[in-house]
């Protein structure tokens, strides 16, 4: 007894007939099956003849998904599947789409800018949860001048990644520096010439402003107002006390008070020998230097070509105890103080020397530095 392919026998292979007339036994031929294929994460399968003998199941992944393994498999004679059964493995990564790249100009008077997006959206064909991250700056924060990248990068369940990136540009709009003014300078705030910034003018001792006191950086990237300068200050030398004299250069300017018994004095004719063309120097050291020469009735007192009262040249030398006997110079500081005296000529260098040492302040050493090659 046998049975066609995709049957099995049941009861005896082999029957003879009996002296009896019967059949020694019985046999019968069954359908053969395999047993159901299990369904495979994320992916199905069709078959050919469902699971009985030579039916052959093809195997599919779902969208975002790649087979791994035998692509079918095919119910065998015994009724055992071929192969082993496949696996739908995650290989589509995510997808990410980042806000577009964006200017944005500094707030004024600042270097920087806040910034805001909307965070990027990411999709998966496989997870529906997704875990962006951020790798940059954080949105709604201050940016700094210039191009800054900020990225941001996606992973699913199979570790499969995406990235997308855009740029924030901040600009500064800035204006051209502003020189300062001649016998003066600038203290500005932020950065000096950046969009929002004041600038506020200053003079040096023995100058005075005129024109506007500051003037701030537009948008337009133009300076509003127009350029103030400073100009010698107006002593006034009719006055008639020493105080009213003194009181002009407080705080403004320092003295240098040289005193001779006469014009023809040797040591006073050398002093302006060797002083000559120095009247810029000390101008930039706020130096302003009074004579005294002479005595009464002929004695003169003189700023330049100012000429002085009596009374105010006689109260300069009871007050700095300044004799008519012979040439001495006396040096007094911004406060009116007598900070020191010569008695014989000095060299400009070396009176210079002096004053950058010994009386002038930081900031006044600093832009002496600015200005130094300005007197030559």
């Amino acid at each position: 007894m046998s049975c066609d392919r995709g049957y099995r026998l049941l009861g005896r292979s082999a029957i003879q007939c009996l002296a009896n007339r019967r059949w020694s036994g019985t046999s019968y031929c069954r359908l053969m099956r395999c047993h159901v294929l299990n369904l495979i994460p994320h992916g199905r399968y069709t078959c050919t003849r469902g699971f009985v003998v030579d039916s052959r199941c093809e195997f599919t992944c779902d969208p975002g998904y790649r087979i791994e393994g035998e692509h079918s498999r095919t119910c065998q004679h015994r009724g055992s599947w071929s192969g082993v059964q496949p696996l739908c493995s995650d290989t589509d990564p995510p997808k990410i789409k980042c806000p577009p790249s964006r200017l944005k100009v500094a707030e004024p008077g600042k270097l920087t800018a806040r910034v805001t997006w909307d965070l990027p959206t990411a999709t998966d064909t496989a997870d529906k949860s997704l875990e962006v991250i951020l790798v940059g700056q954080e949105p709604d924060t201050d940016f700094k001048e210039g191009v800054n990248i900020i990225r941001y990068k996606v992973y699913d369940q199979a570790r499969n990644r995406a990235a997308c990136k855009f740029i924030v540009r901040v600009e500064v709009r800035r204006c051209p520096t502003l020189p300062p003014p001649m016998h003066g300078y600038l203290t500005c705030s932020s950065d000096g010439n950046n969009y929002g910034a004041t600038c506020e003018y200053h003079c040096d001792g023995g100058y005075e402003l005129r024109g506007v006191s500051s003037r701030v950086c537009q948008f337009n990237r133009n300076w509003g107002g127009s350029p103030a300068e400073c100009v010698p200050m107006e002593i006034k030398s009719d006055v008639k006390t020493t105080s009213a004299l003194l009181d002009q250069f407080y705080e403004k300017r320092r003295l240098l008070i040289v005193s001779a018994p006469n014009i023809s004095d040797p040591d006073y004719q050398l002093h302006n020998i060797m002083i000559q063309k120095s009247d810029c120097g000390l101008d930039l050291r706020h130096v302003t230097v009074i004579e005294l020469l002479g005595s009464p009735p002929r004695e003169t007192g003189r700023i330049k070509e100012l000429l002085l009262n009596p009374e105010v040249i006689e109260g300069l030398r009871q007050a700095f105890r300044i004799s008519r006997s012979y040439f001495s110079m006396v040096l007094l500081d911004k406060l009116g103080q007598d900070r020191e005296r010569f008695i014989y000529p000095m060299a400009s260098d070396e009176l210079f020397s002096y004053i950058d040492s010994f009386l002038l302040d930081e900031e006044e050493r600093e832009r002496l530095e600015l200005h130094r090659d300005f007197c030559d």
